[in-house]
C-alpha cells in the first residue's frame, strides 16, 4: 500500500510555509513600506520562533518544495533574531571617565516620580532622560528629589494643544553647556555637557511617533527618525529613548548605518524587551535603546521594571574617550567602514 502523502496534503503544506516565506522576503529586503507592514515588523522575533511550525508540515507531509521553502524562511528569520543576543565585536576601547545613562518612558507622566528618581539614585546615574512629561510629572520628580541627585536639567513638558506623548525632560549632575530642542513631533530635550578628562557630549532624549495605526503615522515615524542627530567629528553625541522601532525596521537599520552604536545589541541584549501593554505580558517588544558615537564603549546596559508604565527604563554604563581622536578614530572613518549594523 502507498502511504505516501497526498499531492493535496503537499500543496497544502507549501500554501502553510508562504506567510513565513514572505515574512522573510521582507525582513531580508528591507521592503516594509506604510502600514500595516511597518508595525508588523516589529513582531519579527515571534514570526522566527514560530516557523518551526511550517517546518514541520512540510517534514511530516515530505513535501520538498515546502521544506526548502520552510527551512529557508526559519534560516532567514532566526539568523536575524538570535545574533542580537551576541554581543558585537567592539566599536571602542574607551580611555577616558565613565557615564551612566538611565532612559524611561513615563507613559504621559503616570510613571512613579519616586520609583524613577530612586532608579537614578541606585544606579548612580550621570544623567536621567525621560520622555512623556507631562507639568504634573515634573511636579512629582522635583517633589522625589531629582534635582538633589541630579541639580542640572532640561525640561520640556507636555502641553495643552500638544499630542498625546508630548513632553521631554533630561537631568544630570555634570554642567550644561548648552540646550536645544530635537524637532519633532513630540518636543526632545537635548544638552551639551561638559564632562572632565572627556570631550564634551551631547544627549537627546528621543522620543519618536509610533508607527502604529496608519501611514500617515508611518510617515511621521519615519520622518522622526531622519530628524535625529548622527554622530559627528566634533562632539560625542548620544541618543536615549523611546524611538518605536526594532532593528527588524529597515528605517531603524538605515539610521544605525549613519554611524550609531545600539547599545543593547553591542552588549547582546537586542532581544530584551523594553514595552508590553501594562495588563497583559504580550506582546514583548523592544522598542527603546541607547544609541551612541562609535568611539564610545558601552559597556554594559540593564534593563529595569520602573512601577506606573508600560516601558522598562534602560540603563547604560558608558565609558568615553580622554580625546576626539582616541578609540575607533573619527567618526567619518568608523562609520565608512564599519560592517553592517548587527540585525541587518
Amino acid at each position: 500500500m502507498d502511504d505516501a502523502p497526498a499531492p493535496r496534503t503537499r500543496w497544502s503544506a507549501l500554501a502553510l510555509s508562504a506567510p513565513w516565506a514572505a515574512w522573510a522576503a521582507v525582513r531580508a529586503a528591507g521592503a516594509e513600506r506604510g502600514f500595516p507592514l511597518v508595525p508588523a515588523l516589529a513582531f519579527t522575533p515571534y514570526a522566527a520562533a514560530s516557523s518551526v511550525l511550517p517546518l514541520a508540515a512540510a517534514v511530516l507531509t515530505r513535501s520538498r518544495a515546502a521544506t526548502a521553502v520552510a527551512a529557508g524562511s526559519a534560516a532567514v528569520l532566526g539568523s536575524a533574531v538570535l545574533r542580537r543576543t551576541r554581543p558585537a565585536p567592539a566599536a571602542a576601547r574607551a580611555d577616558g571617565p565613565g557615564l551612566r545613562v538611565v532612559s524611561l518612558n513615563m507613559l504621559h507622566g503616570r510613571a512613579d516620580p519616586a520609583a524613577a528618581v530612586a532608579l537614578a539614585t541606585r544606579h548612580d546615574a550621570d544623567v536621567l532622560a525621560l520622555m512623556e512629561v507631562t507639568p504634573e510629572a515634573v511636579h512629582g520628580l522635583l517633589d522625589a528629589g531629582v534635582t538633589d541627585r541630579l541639580p542640572a536639567g532640561h525640561v520640556v513638558p507636555a502641553g495643552e494643544g500638544q499630542p498625546a506623548g508630548a513632553g521631554g525632560a533630561l537631568w544630570t549632575r555634570l554642567e550644561v553647556l548648552h540646550r536645544s530642542v530635537v524637532p519633532g513631533r513630540f518636543g526632545q530635550p537635548a544638552v551639551r555637557l561638559a564632562v572632565p578628562g572627556a570631550p564634551d557630549v551631547e544627549l537627546t532624549a528621543a522620543h519618536t511617533h509610533p508607527p502604529a495605526r496608519s501611514r500617515a503615522q508611518v510617515a511621521r515615524w519615519q520622518a522622526d527618525l531622519r530628524l535625529l542627530p548622527e554622530p559627528t567629528d566634533d562632539v560625542l553625541r548620544v541618543v536615549a529613548g523611546d524611538l518605536n522601532a526594532t532593528p527588524d525596521h529597515a528605517s531603524f537599520r538605515a539610521l544605525l548605518s549613519r554611524g550609531w552604536v545600539d547599545a543593547g545589541l553591542a552588549t547582546g541584549q537586542g532581544l530584551r524587551s523594553t514595552w508590553s501593554p501594562m495588563r497583559v505580558s504580550w506582546p514583548r517588544l523592544t522598542l527603546d535603546h541607547v544609541l551612541v558615537d562609535p568611539r564610545i564603549e558601552v559597556r554594559s546596559l540593564d534593563v529595569v521594571h520602573v512601577a506606573g508604565t508600560d516601558h522598562r527604563a534602560l540603563v547604560a554604563d558608558l565609558r568615553l574617550p580622554a580625546t576626539l581622536g582616541s578609540g575607533a578614530g573619527s567618526v567619518s572613518r568608523a562609520a565608512g567602514s564599519a560592517p553592517p549594523p548587527p540585525g541587518q
